[in-house]
C-alpha cells in the first residue's frame, strides 16, 4: 500500500506549528521559573520575602504589618508570662537570628541575650536594629519605649526604610503599607493616646514600676511614685523601705487619683498595693509586658490597654 506524502505547502505549515508550539512552551517555562524565583527571594529582587527575626513580639508585630507579604517575621519572646529581662535562647532560636536578613531587637539592657545570639550567628548582609540606639537610650535607661509613642513612630520610620534597603524592588510596596499603617491601623491608637492627653493632663498616678513611665509622659499624666522604686521593681531588685513607705502613703492618703501596674511582673507587694488602691476607691488600670494575647496586633494591644486607662482616669476624675 502506498502512503502520500504530505504536499510542501502543508509541511511548511505543519513545522510552522511545531516551533510556535516549541517557543511557547519555552516561554512557559522561562515564566514559572522567574516567577519562583521571585517568588523564593533574596530581598534583592520584585516579589522577594525578607527573613525578619525580633526578640520581642511587640516589634515583631509592627514589622509585620509593614512588610506586609514581602517579610516573614519569626517573634523569640512571644509567651506573655516570659521574663525577657532573664530569657535563655534556645538553639531554635539562633536558627531564627542565622536565617534572618533583618534582626530587631530592644536593646537599653532588655535582652542582652539577643547581643549573644547575633554574635554566635554571624551573617553577610544582615541588617540589624537595636531600638535603643536608635531613641538614645542606653543601658540603665529605661527600656520600655514601645510605651513611647513617639518612638514607636520612629521605629516605623526607621524598619520602613530598612526594608526598602533590603529589599529596593519591593521599595514602594513598602512605602504604601507604611502610610495605611499610620494613616488608618495606628490611628485609633494615636487618636487614643491625643484623647487622654487633652482630657487629663496633669492627672497624678502610682504605678508598680517603670513600664509605665514613658506612656506616663506622652499622655501628660503626672507619675508621683518614686523613679528608684518604679526601676527596682522592673528590675527584679528590693526597692527601699523609705520609697515602700512613699507608695504606701499616696494610696493610704488618695494622693494619686489611677493606680497602674503591670499584671505580667506582680509582686506580693504590688498585688497588696492593688488590693489597698481598690479599697481606697483608687481606679486600678492594667498594663502588659508583652501582646496579650500573643497574637493582638500591636495597635489593638495598646489601643485597649488605653481605653482602661481612659475609664479608670473618667471614674476618678468624674471628666
Amino acid at each position: 500500500m502506498r502512503i502520500s506524502l504530505p504536499t510542501r505547502s502543508l509541511r511548511l505549515a505543519l513545522a510552522a506549528a511545531v516551533a510556535a508550539l516549541a517557543a511557547t512552551s519555552a516561554c512557559s517555562t522561562t515564566s514559572a521559573k522567574t516567577s519562583a524565583d521571585a517568588k523564593a527571594g533574596d530581598g534583592k529582587s520584585g516579589g522577594g520575602v525578607v527573613q525578619v527575626a525580633a526578640a520581642e513580639n511587640f516589634w515583631g508585630s509592627i514589622a509585620g504589618q509593614l512588610g506586609g507579604d514581602h517579610v516573614k517575621v519569626t517573634s523569640i519572646i512571644t509567651n506573655p508570662d516570659t521574663d525577657p529581662h532573664a530569657y535563655e535562647p534556645t538553639a531554635n532560636d539562633g536558627r531564627t537570628v542565622a536565617g534572618a536578613k533583618y534582626v530587631i531587637t530592644n536593646g537599653a539592657g532588655y535582652d542582652a541575650w539577643s547581643d549573644k545570639l547575633l554574635a554566635a550567628n554571624p551573617a553577610d548582609g544582615r541588617t540589624a536594629l537595636k531600638v535603643g540606639d536608635l531613641v538614645g537610650v542606653k543601658e540603665g535607661g529605661n527600656p520600655h519605649q514601645w510605651y513611647s509613642p513617639e518612638n514607636v513612630h520612629k521605629v516605623i520610620d526607621k524598619v520602613t526604610d530598612d526594608l526598602k534597603k533590603l529589599d529596593p524592588a519591593d521599595a514602594a510596596y513598602f512605602d504604601q503599607q507604611k502610610s495605611t499603617y499610620l494613616t488608618k491601623t495606628l490611628a485609633p491608637y494615636d487618636k487614643q493616646i491625643a484623647d487622654i492627653k487633652a482630657a487629663y493632663a496633669g492627672t497624678p498616678i502610682g504605678a508598680s514600676e517603670s513600664i509605665v513611665t514613658p506612656l506616663a509622659e506622652a499622655l501628660g499624666l503626672k507619675l508621683l511614685t518614686p523613679e528608684k522604686y518604679l526601676d527596682a521593681i522592673s528590675e527584679g531588685t528590693d526597692p527601699t523601705a523609705q520609697d515602700k513607705a512613699t507608695v504606701d502613703e499616696q494610696i493610704k492618703t488618695k494622693q494619686i487619683k489611677v493606680y497602674v501596674y503591670n499584671s505580667q511582673n506582680s509582686t506580693p507587694d504590688i498585688q497588696a498595693q492593688v488590693e489597698a488602691a481598690k479599697a481606697q476607691g483608687i481606679p486600678v488600670a492594667t498594663v502588659t509586658e508583652t501582646l496579650a494575647p500573643a497574637d493582638t496586633p500591636f495597635q489593638d494591644w495598646q489601643t485597649t490597654q488605653l481605653q482602661g486607662l481612659a475609664a479608670a482616669l473618667k471614674q476618678a476624675t468624674g471628666k
